[in-house]
């Protein structure tokens, strides 16, 4: 399940380039890619966003809009008989200034659905971003190649996961034969939403994610719409929701509307309601799962803001506070216990007239034996083995046997 061989064919230490006059360079169309939403054509070539044009042009959030160009989920996919695969692209990575240097991005290759290499691309945009203020400045970058090699002499499918954690402007395709649009293979489509733990926070490459491990547990084609810091109930991203299609929806609802100290009580009800009204308009019998929060100590039972703790940054650790207090429950601030019963109140009642709506506690994914064992590196985001863990249960629990997105439901 997406264990990388240390003797991968595809490689890049592993054999040279091929020459120069050998390759062929194939335009970069949306016919290439998989889980984007939009192709935008900049100056250096292509840019996949997860949110339609529409969308952007609806919220000015510097946050959002950096999460939605990064391109958790996004992959070329194509097949070819190429031995070799050079692809140029312009990264951008973010560097918080004062906490630990956060890992390059990784390009995952797979050849017939198998893992088949990594590598990342050298150069690009730094975006340096200054913790303690909120500001940031662009440093520009050069251009960087990837490239793999030593891939099996036929006809094959392949597939490049763009990293989740930087912005791609994909510049350039080159191969060594030609390249031919992947046909359709018949999965169900899975469209989910959720916070940076959907997005892949912490993960060890795009395709260990754990929406995309639970996708391929699943045998589904994934459009992921994690958001990062961004998981707000805009009606925007449910807009996005409603006219993306879809055979199997899952929103996340939570985490993030803490951090934000975004909405009292009284506001999260209606604008649930209204973030499913929305989805239901353009899916009004799919399959559509609600997932309440997972277990996060610091704002199980007090409110946000979330808050950047500086006071272990000397020794390379940047973790996070819960900045409000437990006393402002009575005013209709939200914790994450307050959602999930909140939650479950709304999808049962919903649920009398629907019933392809469904509920899963985050808690089933990740809860208190799992904290114990699995910690919270910063005291919010999940590591490597986690996203592995959440991965392999939201798998289990919706993909599974009675789960619902079984055959017989879906």
């Amino acid at each position: 399940m997406n264990d990388w061989p240390d003797d991968a064919p595809g490689d890049p230490t592993t054999a040279p380039a091929a020459p120069v006059a050998d390759w062929i360079t194939t335009p970069l169309t949306a016919g290439l890619l998989r889980g984007a939403l939009d192709l935008e054509h900049t100056e250096h070539g292509v840019l996949p966003h997860r949110l339609p044009a529409r969308a952007r042009a609806q919220c000015a959030d510097g946050l959002l809009a950096m999460a939605e160009a990064q391109a958790s989920g996004v992959r070329l996919v194509f097949r070819t008989r190429a031995t070799a695969i050079e692809l140029d692209a312009l990264r951008t990575k973010n560097v918080y200034q004062g906490a630990p240097p956060r890992p390059d991005g990784l390009y995952d290759l797979f050849v017939d659905g198998r893992p088949a290499g990594q590598a990342g691309v050298p150069g690009g945009n730094v975006l340096m971003v200054d913790l303690t203020t909120g500001s940031a400045e662009t440093r520009p970058g050069p251009v960087g190649t990837l490239r793999f090699t030593g891939l099996p002499d036929r006809v094959k499918d392949v597939e490049i996961w763009l990293p989740h954690n930087e912005i791609t402007q994909l510049v350039a395709l080159r191969t060594d034969a030609p390249v031919e649009l992947l046909p359709d293979a018949g999965h169900k489509r899975w469209l989910h939403h959720g916070s940076s733990i959907s997005h892949g926070s912490d993960a060890a490459s795009p395709s260990t994610t754990w929406p995309a491990l639970a996708a391929s547990l699943g045998g589904v084609e994934l459009t992921n719409l994690g958001l990062s810091g961004s998981a707000l109930l805009d009606p925007f991203t449910a807009r996005a929701l409603r006219d993306t299609p879809a055979d199997l929806i899952s929103v996340k609802i939570g985490i993030n509307l803490v951090n934000a100290d975004l909405m009292r009580l009284r506001a999260f009800g209606p604008a649930v309601h209204g973030f499913l009204d929305t989805i239901r308009e353009g899916h009004p019998g799919t399959p559509l799962l609600v997932v309440s929060p997972l277990l996060c100590p610091i704002h199980e039972d007090t409110p946000g803001p979330s808050a950047p703790d500086f006071s272990n940054l000397s020794a390379g650790k940047l973790q996070f506070r819960a900045a409000g207090d437990p006393a402002e429950r009575v005013g209709g601030k939200l914790t994450l216990t307050v959602i999930r019963e909140e939650l479950a109140r709304l999808v049962k009642q919903r649920a009398a007239d629907d019933p392809n709506l469904h509920y899963l506690d985050g808690r089933d994914l990740y809860g208190e034996a799992d904290f114990a064992e699995l910690p919270l590196p910063d005291q919010l985001h999940p590591d490597a083995a986690t996203h592995r863990r959440i991965g392999e249960r939201f798998a289990a629990l919706a993909f599974g046997s009675g789960g619902p997105f079984t055959a017989e439901r879906a």
